[in-house]
């Protein structure tokens, strides 16, 4: 026994770790940490359409084949992903996390600089904490893209942050390329705000007059630079004229460089808001909870703006009062790009459950899951890049346990760029502990 013994520990003995020679004349194949394959899953693209026990190769960060005969790369790290379900990664529109981030305490309230009803001059990403928890819970739910708005206090709130859920830093986090955003705000809000103080707007005419005055003045601004320019291109001597930031963000607004968001409640102010648009010639991108959409559906397709609104909250206050769980799928219908989005840190971890709600009232189930990858995409500009499963597009997804609109499913790997942000069975401390 003991020569036995003895004999064993010098013996080599196999494992199913080490490494084996390969068989005469076959070449072994490198490992290959850039290419991961997603296998068995059933596939929503969003835009192509269902694939059941199907394939997604990425590479590179990228989405390079995506089928049901598709060749696995050799070497590719893959995940078996049977009986589950792989969408894009879902797109919130409207986002205040990291301006206003938890604990929800005045000192982390950064996202309305409520000291003048045009605030074109600040950004949102200037006020991102970037240690907000909410971050992490939203990556639990498979949220791949954000757009950080400021507040609803003023008329021009100031420029979005559109970013993925890269965390670390802010230029980790920026989405590189998207077009630059605004936010702005019609309503109860900056009546109230400013109202209250005794001071211009106290009313919608005030919203509306204190707008017009600042795109007036804009556009006065523009030829000014217009008419410098054209001096200094002839060789004349030319004084240029003083900078003023507001203008210039205003202007770009007018030279189609900045995509518009206006949180709008009541149908009469989005007809209104189009006409002012139109005057001063500049495009309305989105409007923002757009509770009354439904009333005006066929101006807003005709006008190709784009809504994003909640799927079924409504009468907190007076302009919210006409809201109608049935006003997403009555919009994309009459042919609007319609959008759930969250509004609320705790919201947009289950945006898959929120928009589900929508299907009750009318949303098919294909324009159910655009509504939460592919339309958001569309109104960032950004939609050539994510918010469908296509080749070449950018490996944002998610990975559900069973049917994103199963009441009970659970976001179990989310994935940005093709790197794996969030897994279910790893990021336990996303939760506090708890499932």
């Amino acid at each position: 026994m003991r020569f036995l013994f003895a004999l064993l520990l010098v013996l080599p003995i196999a494992s199913p770790l080490s490494s084996v020679a390969p068989p005469s004349g076959a070449k072994e194949e490198p490992a290959r940490a850039d290419v991961v394959v997603i296998k068995g899953a059933t596939i929503m693209t969003a835009t192509k359409g269902v694939i059941e026990n199907g394939i997604v190769v990425i590479k590179d960060g990228k989405i390079a084949a995506v089928g049901k005969d598709v060749d696995i790369p050799a070497g590719a790290t893959v995940i078996g992903a049977t009986g589950k379900f792989l969408t894009p990664g879902i797109i919130d529109t409207h986002s205040h996390m990291g301006v206003y981030a938890w604990p929800g305490v005045k000192a982390n309230s950064d996202g309305n600089e409520a000291v003048h009803p045009i605030m074109s001059n600040v950004r949102a990403e200037d006020g991102v904490n970037l240690e907000d928890p909410a971050f992490k819970r939203a990556l639990a739910g498979g949220v791949t893209t954000i757009q950080i708005l400021p507040g609803s206090a003023n008329m021009v709130g100031g420029e979005s942050f559109v970013c993925k859920l890269r965390l670390g830093s802010l230029e980790s986090m920026r989405f590189e390329g998207a077009p630059r955003g605004l936010k702005m705000a019609s309503g109860e809000n900056p009546k109230r705000v400013y109202g209250g103080r005794g001071q211009l707007p106290s009313t919608r005419m005030g919203n509306f007059a204190v707008l017009r005055e600042y795109f007036e003045k804009a556009r006065e601004y523009r030829d000014k630079w217009k008419k410098y320019d054209e001096k200094k291109a002839k060789g004349e001597e030319a004084t240029p004229p003083d900078k003023d930031l507001k203008l210039e963000t205003l202007k770009d607004v007018m030279d189609g460089k900045v995509l518009v968001h206006i949180h709008c409640y009541r149908m009469d102010e989005m007809a209104t808001l189009i006409q002012i648009a139109k005057d001063f010639g500049w495009k309305i991108a989105s409007f923002q909870h757009a509770l009354e959409a439904y009333k005006v559906a066929d101006l807003l397709a005709k006008e190709d703006i784009a809504i994003a609104t909640w799927a079924d909250w409504w009468g907190f206050k007076m302009e919210a009062w006409d809201g109608i769980p049935w006003n997403a799928s009555m919009c994309a219908k009459a042919g609007v790009r319609t959008s759930i989005h969250s509004d609320s840190s705790d919201g947009v971890q289950r945006l898959y459950t929120e928009v589900a709600k929508c299907i009750r009232y009318g949303l098919s189930e294909e324009d159910a899951l655009k509504a939460i990858t592919y339309i958001p995409a569309t109104m960032l500009g950004v939609d050539k890049r994510t918010g469908s499963i296509e080749v070449g597009k950018d490996a944002d997804l998610a990975l559900f346990s069973k049917h994103p609109f199963d009441v009970t499913t659970l976001v179990e790997k989310t994935w940005i760029d093709g790197k794996l942000v969030f897994d279910r069975k790893v990021n336990k401390d996303y939760f506090g502990g708890v499932r």
